[in-house]
C-alpha cells in the first residue's frame, strides 16, 4: 500500500461533523480495486487514526458497511 498522503484539515473536519450531525454525504472516491466510484446517501459513521493513515468508515445507501483511507476520498459533499 502507498504512503498516506493526508487530507486537508478543512475537510477532515467537514467528515467529522458528518458523523456528529448524521449528515448523508455524496462521495467519489477509489475502492479497494482502484475503481473510481460515486455513492450518494452515504451514513458516515466514523473517522479514525490507524497504522500511520486515517480511515473512514461509513455505510452505503443499501446497507453495505465499508471503510477506506481518506487519500483514497476523490471529492465528497453534504
Amino acid at each position: 500500500m502507498a504512503d498516506y498522503n493526508p487530507i486537508s484539515c478543512d475537510e477532515h473536519d467537514r467528515l467529522e461533523l458528518a458523523v456528529m450531525h448524521a449528515t448523508p454525504l455524496q462521495m467519489t472516491y477509489r475502492d479497494e480495486d482502484g475503481e473510481v466510484r460515486t455513492s450518494s446517501g452515504i451514513r458516515v459513521t466514523d473517522v479514525k487514526t490507524q497504522d500511520k493513515a486515517e480511515w473512514l468508515s461509513f455505510v452505503l445507501a443499501t446497507g453495505e458497511t465499508k471503510t477506506l483511507r481518506l487519500d483514497s476520498i476523490i471529492a465528497f459533499q453534504e
